[in-house]
């Protein structure tokens, strides 16, 4: 039987299946779609914060869930994967936190 012929409630499995198996990408996605409101109302320093614990969330997410559940976050070993997204999220962070406000004080 295809997907679209397929009863209701073998759909909404297939859906909450599918949210399950993609919880940790979903959760770093939702942190990112809050700092692109924040930068859209011109809240940079904001913004650029929550892309820096987005990542940090994602290195977080990869270092304690098994590479079986971290859907789309296990690009390369895990050593790497955390490692890098560890150190590029502490460096967005510092440097959201370090940089001049642009002249308003």
């Amino acid at each position: 039987m295809s997907p679209a012929h397929a009863a209701p409630e073998e759909r909404s499995n297939r859906f909450g299946a599918s949210v399950r198996d993609n919880l940790p990408i979903l959760l770093v996605a939702a942190v990112m779609v809050v700092a692109v409101v924040f930068l859209a109302w011109d809240r940079w320093r904001r913004g650029t914060f929550f892309f820096g614990g987005a990542t940090l969330l994602a290195a977080a997410l990869r270092l304690l869930l098994p590479t079986d559940r971290v859907g789309l976050l296990a690009v390369r070993s895990k050593p790497f994967d955390v490692g890098w997204t560890a150190v590029l999220g502490s460096v967005i962070i510092v440097l959201a936190a370090t940089i001049n406000s642009l002249g308003v004080t």
